[in-house]
């Protein structure tokens, strides 16, 4: 028996599991066709290019943005830290890292707002300060989704750095380079799949956000108010606009990551 036909022999699926493939497979392909079917599309151009609609796109594409870039800014060093630095409390921290992706984000948002608000323990001083307060402002939008986009960037590249070949990093080190140098010649060009992968998640997260954005920041039509909040909102008003505003997250979400597939998965 050939290799080749080996491997396709291997490659067959048992039925059971091909058919809880299927039926998974189901759960995520049978709500995007309900919402493809529900989809007004003679008034779709008209209600896609609304005031509301693209006050709420633009916001949502300037705060993802930023989150991923802030995601990028702060959590590589931290996945640095955690993947090669050995500390007391270690754990602890990577436990803190992770919690914004398991907790509920309205929780989160109130977290925020505790800490960052009018009265928060930094949020107060720095208003009696400069009079700049975080809440119910795009800065607010930015800090609450940076604040539950970031776990997937630190997660991700922490993976990339666990499984590096340090050789090469040794060797530069040997050959008298200093640490920065190393960092930003060898270290980060090896991740660069890493980081590829953990900025698409948190961009496409941040993208997402609603729960801490709504309770950190608020929900104010071309201030606060991103595509997830304006969906909420069109549910109870205009549920054409609603379908509508899904499915642009549903496509730019998806054309996204398929673009980017090859950054981190085999492409067959």
């Amino acid at each position: 028996m050939s290799r080749t036909t080996s491997r396709r022999i291997s490659a067959r699926p048992p039925a059971l599991v091909l058919a809880l493939a299927l039926v998974g497979l189901s759960l995520v392909v049978l709500p995007l066709v309900g919402l493809v079917t529900q989809t007004p599309w003679r008034d779709l151009g008209s209600l896609l290019t609304s005031p509301p609609v693209m006050d709420a796109l633009r916001l949502s594409l300037v705060a993802s943005g930023a989150a991923a870039l802030l995601s990028l800014l702060f959590g590589v060093p931290l996945a640095w830290m955690l993947a090669r630095v050995d500390f007391r409390g270690k754990a602890l921290v990577r436990g803190l890292v992770i919690l914004p992706m398991v907790v509920p984000p309205v929780v989160g948002g109130a977290a925020l707002l505790f800490a960052f608000g009018r009265r928060g323990i930094i949020g107060e001083p720095l208003y009696d300060a400069t009079g700049f307060l975080f809440p119910f402002s795009m800065w607010g939008v930015i800090l609450a989704t940076t604040y539950i986009a970031m776990p997937f960037m630190v997660l991700t590249v922490e993976g990339g750095l666990r499984n590096l070949d340090q050789r090469y990093e040794s060797a530069a080190t040997t050959l008298g380079a200093k640490r920065w140098t190393v960092f930003r010649r060898i270290t980060l060009p090896l991740i660069g799949p890493s980081l590829i992968a953990g900025l698409v998640l948190a961009w496409a997260r941040a993208l997402g956000e609603f729960g801490a954005t709504i309770t950190f920041a608020g929900n104010l039509q071309g201030r606060t108010q991103t595509m997830p909040l304006a969906v909420f909102l069109a549910l109870e008003q205009d549920r054409g606009a609603a379908v509508a505003m899904s499915l642009l997250l549903v496509v730019v979400s998806l054309v996204v990551l398929v673009a980017l597939r090859h950054r981190w998965w085999p492409v067959r």
